[in-house]
């Protein structure tokens, strides 16, 4: 018999589309209280519980050396919860209706400056072989569309419109968006091409970026590339393809572009609807795109 937190993943999986990364996390969330509320109450239904168990919880944690951040987001898993359970109205109140998340100090991400960026790209300009063509490519393409990690890995062959210049990217939720591509990167993408035809041995042959053994890209792979690249060049404490999307976001907005236009090439959720954009035409998206990017001025 299915209980309600089967019920639950199905509805976080089906309905709401939440990535499987995603939606480990809240499960185990959840597991987690569960956990905590036998030992401590005797209790393993977590359906009806008085909002001092989840407190009592939550000081547990800390207690512990759970960040605040980690905390809030344990919470905002088993808000999710009691909301569903209201929504199939086996609650009458979410024990967590009255609960405030904990105060978290904001880290402050330090964008790469052009000149950082520039630098890394005019170390690997005279760059040959499979695997410097497809690096160079990777650390343009995370800064000329602000593409997620998640995005770029999982990018297809088939979505890599070179004629239109465009690539269509499957976002958080499986939403799609298509994202232009300036006219400066265009030649890289036919060069990586050439030289991603000549592997010995291809597996992976669906996915775009592959690495020399012709097995698809994984995330930490993708993240010592591009922390290895500008670690020669800049001395910011981070140094990740994060940092890369929003070093794209940063200079967009610095270079004139409307946030609205910037919002909609990351595939924010909260203006990404049902249609791929919401506030410009595609030919509109390509022009702010173009004309505020740094690279596209070249």
């Amino acid at each position: 018999m299915a209980t309600n937190q089967d019920a639950f993943r199905d509805y976080l999986q089906f309905e709401k589309k939440y990535s499987p990364h995603t939606l480990m996390a809240y499960c185990a969330d959840i597991s987690s209280f569960q956990s905590f509320s036998k030992v401590n109450y005797n209790q393993e239904n977590i359906d009806h519980v008085d909002y001092n168990n989840i407190r009592n919880w939550i000081i547990s944690l800390v207690d512990e050396g759970v960040t605040n951040a980690s905390v809030n987001r344990k919470m905002a898993s088993l808000k999710a919860y009691y909301k569903f359970l209201l929504k199939i109205k086996q609650i009458p109140l979410s024990p967590l209706v009255k609960h405030k998340a904990l105060k978290v100090s904001k880290n402050i991400q330090i964008p790469f400056s052009e000149n950082e960026v520039d630098a890394v790209l005019n170390q690997m300009q005279n760059g040959s072989g499979f695997e410097e063509v497809r690096d160079k490519l990777i650390i343009d393409l995370f800064y000329t569309t602000g593409i997620r990690r998640a995005e770029l890995i999982q990018l297809k062959i088939e979505s890599v419109d070179l004629s239109n210049a465009l690539i269509k990217v499957l976002g958080k939720r499986n939403k799609e968006r298509l994202i232009p591509i300036l006219p400066v990167v265009l030649g890289q993408f036919s060069l990586y091409l050439k030289e991603r035809i000549g592997l010995s041995v291809i597996v992976d042959d669906d996915y775009f970026f592959l690495n020399k053994k012709g097995l698809k890209l994984n995330e930490t792979f993708v993240y010592r590339l591009i922390n290895t690249y500008f670690s020669t060049v800049s001395e910011k404490v981070k140094k990740s393809p994060h940092i890369l999307r929003h070093t794209f976001a940063t200079h967009l907005l610095n270079n004139g572009a409307d946030l609205n236009s910037v919002k909609e090439l990351l595939g924010h959720s909260s203006l990404a609807s049902t249609q791929v954009y919401t506030h410009n035409s595609l030919a509109g998206l390509k022009s702010v795109h173009k004309d505020a990017h740094p690279r596209g001025r070249k």
